[in-house]
């Protein structure tokens, strides 16, 4: 009779599994550090996100006395987010690549492989999102395109000690970089530089078109995702998360097909409160 603590193929599994959430969330909660964002928001089921923003008008201060103050008038607006998706992914090895190749080549290496690809296109959902960004600037060069990115921030968020945000193509700053005493880190993919010219932080991807710069305060962006161990999913579907369900993945064999498969899901969307507050800053114009 085998030992009832042996380590069996069910167990392990549930290992790679483990490792595959641990390598997405701890890279995305870095990325977010760097960035910013402290608001993280889950979706609930049924629910809708909206923002609310307050407008009005302050009355004048100079009363003369005994005379009674005049009333300031605000009123808050109520502003829905674009509605969160859902987005699925699965992968399949057979038994004959299994067999020819080996397991760790044929599925965990894929495995690995598929991991870095959902960042991929997590990370353009980012920049596909600070490209709808009304606020503009430019300047001659990428170090004059930052500093007038990080002027109209000072006046769009004037109210407000601001922590600046830029995201730019490694190839306007690859001159600037080469010569520089430069401290680079990375996450989630994205190499990024901290307190970048004393301006704010730095996030250099290829996906930000080359000759322009995104800049935000950071107070300005929040995280809307859709928990994979919440949101009623965990009611219908068993996938291995974490504690903050940014992502999940549920492995099974398939005896009807002979086949080992994976299926990953995530649903993560940047927004933000103010899209005037999103700056694209030209370089070179």
């Amino acid at each position: 009779m085998a030992d009832e603590n042996i380590i069996g193929k069910d167990e392990l599994a549930h290992v790679r599994e483990i490792e595959f959430v641990s390598a997405f969330a701890g890279s995305i909660t870095k990325l977010m550090e760097a960035i910013g964002v402290a608001r993280k928001v889950p979706k609930q089921a049924g629910a809708v996100l909206k923002a609310y923003k307050a407008k009005g008008t302050l009355a004048s201060g100079a009363v003369e006395e005994g005379e009674t103050i005049p009333l300031s008038k605000y009123q808050t607006e109520a502003v829905a987010y674009t509605e969160i998706t859902l987005k699925k992914w699965r992968k399949a090895a057979s038994a004959e690549a299994i067999i020819d190749r080996g397991y760790d080549q044929a599925v965990d290496m894929i495995t690995d492989e598929m991991l870095r690809d959902v960042q991929k296109t997590i990370r353009k959902d980012f920049f596909d999102f600070l490209a709808t960004g009304t606020g503009t600037a430019s300047g001659g060069s990428f170090q004059e395109a930052i500093a007038q990115a990080w002027g109209q921030l000072q006046v769009l968020f004037d109210d407000d000690g601001v922590a600046c945000v830029y995201f730019i193509n490694p190839l306007d700053v690859a001159d600037y970089l080469a010569s520089a005493p430069i401290s680079m880190q990375s996450a989630f993919g994205l190499s990024y530089v901290e307190n970048f010219m004393g301006l704010g932080t730095v996030i250099l991807n290829s996906s930000v078109p080359k000759g322009t710069v995104y800049a935000t305060a950071k107070d300005n962006l929040v995280l809307y995702y859709i928990p994979v161990n919440g949101a009623d999913l965990n009611e219908a579907f068993e996938f291995t998360s974490d504690d903050t369900g940014y992502i999940g993945i549920h492995e099974q064999a398939d005896y009807t097909n002979m086949t080992a498969s994976d299926t990953v899901v995530c649903g993560m969307q940047l927004l933000a409160e103010k899209l005037d507050g999103i700056v694209k800053a030209t370089i070179g114009g």
